[in-house]
């Protein structure tokens, strides 16, 4: 690629993709024909800079379209925004689930990291690999790291581009009165601006078994695209909205375009475009831009998916598992209509995946066995001790109302009782730290944001949950959306933010489709907007998707992907509360952080804190994986022993070694289960708690193949940005590679070369990537004896 666009044409597929995301051309310079004004004067080009933070998702409206990225097709995105078609390609090959080079509409991307390695992923990829002839089956398969379905392992994840004229469910229709299956009522706007607790709906808990999943329509969209909230008359900035980010006049509007960033079609599931805030909605009973609608009388003209049988009560009904990312197609399978819709990219997850069931995914996605609630995820579901997990398995993860009847939406009102300075207050108080692994105090990074003169401010929900052997966030944001939103919310009310970007990782399609419902049924009854519960605030969440890199996760990469960069850390100072998203103060929490704020508020800060230890107060999420009877989510205080969790969900008999904190984390010997669950305990054991990710290793695992795996993975997302850490990585896989069938002497000096290149990349990289790089490779060697 070059500086200079290069003349190649998009094909209408293409072009109509980035248009339903960006509008249709205002003149030629943007790409449309040329005319005699256009020869005379260039015109729209600073706007269309102004946009740049479309690139990411323009990038995916192509390949959720057509399934790769053409020449054409780059050069059309950056004519529309103005990019330097060389920038535009950086970013394209920066991130793994784009391909620039022709591949079929199918890939199937097969997790071969850690927790799926211990549980057989190779051979089910070579058995895989030899029964498909996959130039025949019209699939790209590709190795994958971890996919955040470790509980699930070996797992693997299909995504098809560009399928057209599927079923696709109408939202609503054919739920009659009385039916116990229909949409959460979208009230009049005045009547419903601060609902009492109940919120008037039943608990999904209360559905009998057998009863349908409820359908719902698709929100309105924001229609404020590219804006930020409209302040109220004589708007300070202290809380109220600002006229756009950068603080200036707000930018000349923009031609109309669909609502929603990850677009390929209209009619999509909820999602904001640009860098704006908070949209106008329209009234009640209206329909949204581009959303299908049944037509009285109008026949069906496709199937529905066969609903698998329901939970018992109490429990998530389990969902087809084929997601139809951006149509909304993938709402629970009930009566109801059915229409020939776009389905621009459909997603299936197969886990625990066997060699047929991948083959059969392959033929049919839209056919692929259901998908398990997210309550499979959770042994504990149930239990009355949970806090962060007690609504999962027993509220209806779409219904808004039921949500509410289990307490949602307390904890925002009362954040409006106390104000903004008295909400930070309560977080310092619980003591409540980052829950990332880095374990900064949330408070005061609110603080310190809430505090910049200048503004807007912004807040970013970092769910690009990347770390192998992590996936609680995905649970929490697949099991109970709204309080993520919710929680969302308050942050934003507290940092002085009226625009909230959650970055969510590319491969949770569930997750997506749940969460853009969350906010649309939020936007419908006031609880986003211009106006909150009214209470004067204006808010409003993005969703942005990442695209397959372990790097984005690192706050101020997060920053450069949003913006439409390369996901490059920057350099720190400044911090992000001084100047982060748009060079504006932002606040970074990732999902299990910002959940913690509910409880906080709901019963005190001094409640709160009683739970768990002096420094590492409330409860933790942990993500079991590997060899043991039950994997998955478990939550347990702070101060709860190694052996207590392992006891939950069923050790192996012979147990190798326990890997804490993920591939940056570190092992575990099994004479050492009695460290201490905590921050500063793990600190203290000479190991890590990272982000909760616990992988329990038996001795039928081969720890050289393990570590060589960790290697192989921060290789591949190493960014290149600093050397010590593009050179460091390889090094590391290279003198591993080397030794991993070698032992004593003839590993010696590898090792001996190991520990040097690991003492270069921990002092002299710029971010966590490269200075956690070698922890696990570390300890296994100093701790197992690996090698020896």
């Amino acid at each position: 690629m070059d500086l200079k666009y290069t003349g190649a044409k998009p094909s209408d597929d293409e072009r109509a993709a980035v248009d339903e995301l960006l509008g249709p051309p205002e003149s030629g310079w943007e790409g449309a024909d040329r005319s005699g004004t256009d020869l005379r004067w260039a015109r729209g080009g600073a706007a269309a800079r102004e946009r740049r933070d479309l690139l990411l998702p323009a990038l995916h409206a192509v390949n959720d379209r057509v399934g790769w990225l053409s020449e054409g097709a780059l050069d059309y995105i950056c004519r529309r925004l103005t990019v330097p078609p060389a920038e535009a390609y950086g970013v394209a090959t920066f991130y793994a689930m784009f391909s620039v080079k022709p591949r079929p509409a199918k890939v199937l991307y097969v997790c071969t990291d850690l927790a799926c390695a211990a549980r057989g992923a190779g051979p089910v990829r070579e058995s895989l690999e030899e029964r498909l002839n996959a130039p025949r089956a019209g699939v790209s398969v590709q190795p994958s790291p971890c996919l955040g379905l470790c509980e699930r392992a070996p797992a693997a994840l299909l995504l098809q581009a560009g399928v057209e004229g599927g079923a696709g469910r109408v939202p609503g229709a054919g739920a009659g009165p009385g039916s116990g299956s229909g949409p959460d009522p979208a009230p009049d706007r005045v009547g419903d601006r601060d609902p009492g607790p109940q919120g008037g709906g039943a608990p999904f808990a209360g559905a009998g078994a057998g009863a349908e999943a409820d359908s719902f329509p698709i929100p309105a969209p924001s229609r404020n695209w590219g804006q930020a909230p409209r302040p109220p008359e004589g708007g300070d900035g202290s809380g109220r909205a600002p006229s756009r980010r950068h603080g200036s006049s707000a930018r000349r509007a923009s031609p109309a375009r669909p609502a929603f960033e990850d677009r390929g079609s209209r009619g999509r599931s909820p999602m904001v475009s640009g860098r704006g805030g908070v949209g106008e909605e329209p009234a009640a009973g209206a329909t949204p831009p581009g959303t299908p609608a049944a037509q009285p009388g109008a026949a069906a003209t496709g199937t529905a998916p066969a609903r698998p049988s329901a939970a018992a009560p109490g429990r998530e009904a389990p969902q087809p598992h084929c997601e139809v990312a951006g149509t909304g197609a993938a709402h629970p399978a009930g009566a109801g209509a059915v229409a020939a819709v776009p389905r621009p990219r459909v997603a299936a997850v197969v886990g625990p995946a066997t060699v047929d069931g991948l083959l059969a995914a392959v033929g049919a996605p839209e056919r692929a066995a259901p998908e398990p609630p997210a309550t499979a995820a959770v042994p504990q579901a149930g239990d009355p001790e949970l806090v962060l997990l007690r609504r999962i398995g027993g509220v209806d993860p779409y219904s808004l109302d039921g949500y509410r009847a289990a307490g949602g939406y307390t904890a925002l009102r009362r954040a409006f009782a106390l104000g903004p300075a008295e909400v930070i207050r309560e977080v310092l108080d619980a003591g409540l730290v980052g829950r990332g692994g880095a374990a900064f105090p949330t408070g005061r990074k609110w603080e310190a944001t809430a505090r910049q003169p200048d503004h807007p401010h912004y807040l970013v929900c970092n769910a690009d949950e990347s770390e192998p052997g992590t996936f609680k966030d995905r649970v929490l944001m697949e099991g109970d959306p709204y309080a993520l939103v919710e929680a969302m919310t308050i942050a934003g009310y507290a940092t002085g933010a009226h625009q909230g970007y959650l970055y969510l990782r590319g491969e949770y399609p569930r997750a997506y489709e749940r969460l853009a419902h969350a906010i649309g049924q939020a936007r419908l009854r006031g609880l986003l907007g211009p106006d909150v519960l009214g209470h004067g605030y204006a808010f409003d969440i993005e969703i942005r998707r990442g695209a397959g890199a372990y790097i984005c996760g690192e706050e101020t990469a997060i920053f450069n992907s949003i913006e439409g960069q390369r996901g490059e850390p920057r350099s720190k100072p400044p911090f992000p509360v001084e100047k982060g998203l748009f060079g504006k103060p932002t606040a970074v929490n990732n999902v299990e952080t910002l959940v913690n704020v509910l409880p906080i508020l709901t019963e005190g800060a001094e409640a709160y804190a009683r739970t768990g230890t002096g420094s590492s107060t409330g409860t933790k999420l942990f993500c079991v994986s590997g060899s043991v009877d039950r994997p998955g989510i478990y939550e347990l205080p702070f101060g709860a022993r190694l052996h207590d969790l392992l006891a939950l969900a069923g050790p192996p008999p012979a147990l190798r070694a326990v890997l804490l904190g993920g591939a940056a984390g570190g092992f575990v010997r099994p004479d050492e289960l009695d460290i201490p669950l905590t921050f500063e305990g793990t600190r203290a054991a000479g190991a890590t708690l990272g982000s909760g990710a616990v992988l329990v290793l038996d001795d039928t695992v081969g720890l050289p193949a393990i570590l060589l795996r960790i290697a192989e993975f921060f290789r591949d997302e190493s960014c290149g940005q600093c050397v010590p850490c593009r050179v460091g990585t390889v090094r590391q896989e290279e003198a591993l590679h080397r030794i991993k069938d070698r032992t004593g002497a003839a590993a010696a000096g590898d090792i001996a070369l190991l520990r040097e290149v690991g003492g270069a990349m921990r002092d002299a990289s710029i971010c966590g990537l490269g200075q956690t790089a070698w922890n696990a490779v570390e300890s296994a060697i100093d701790r197992l004896g690996a090698f020896e």
